[in-house]
């Protein structure tokens, strides 16, 4: 997003012109347009959400209709990770400090990221990602 935004005020230092005493710059900056609209992220989130009641429902446990609410031992039976995703776990809980319940979140958010995506396996990009937000938030608990 920065980088956005430098790009505009590059392009309007650029093209600015005085007039009158008044700045006046042209508007012929073109950004991409969003990769998708609401109405595509919605469709996607109610099918990751039935993805997991149907998911649970197999599990016998129809009283849990997403990750967030599913126990610990659930968590672990429905995220198998590969050998590189595991590594990458354990080296980020030693390096966040993870407690036993935040390993389990971060677990619960990377099978979430996995269904938004349609995967049926958890793998390290979707890890990752889970550990990228756990990492951002504890940087911002720092901060204030």
């Amino acid at each position: 997003m920065a980088r956005v935004w430098l790009t505009f005020w590059l392009i309007v230092m650029l093209r600015w012109q005085e007039s009158d005493g008044l700045l006046c710059f042209t508007s012929d900056l073109i950004l991409p347009p969003p990769a998708e609209g609401s109405a595509e992220v919605a469709a996607r989130v109610a099918a990751a959400r039935e993805i997991q009641r149907e998911r649970f429902q197999q599990l016998g446990r129809p009283d849990i209709s997403c990750n967030a609410s599913a126990p610990a031992a659930l968590v672990e039976q429905i995220v198998s990770l590969d050998e590189p995703g595991i590594r990458l776990i354990r080296d980020a809980s030693e390096k966040l400090r993870l407690s036993a319940r935040g390993f389990h979140r971060v677990l619960k958010l990377a099978r979430t990221i996995a269904d938004l995506q349609g995967a049926d396996h958890v793998g390290r990009p979707h890890l990752a990602e889970a550990l990228s937000y756990r990492a951002a938030s504890d940087r911002n608990e720092m901060a204030a």
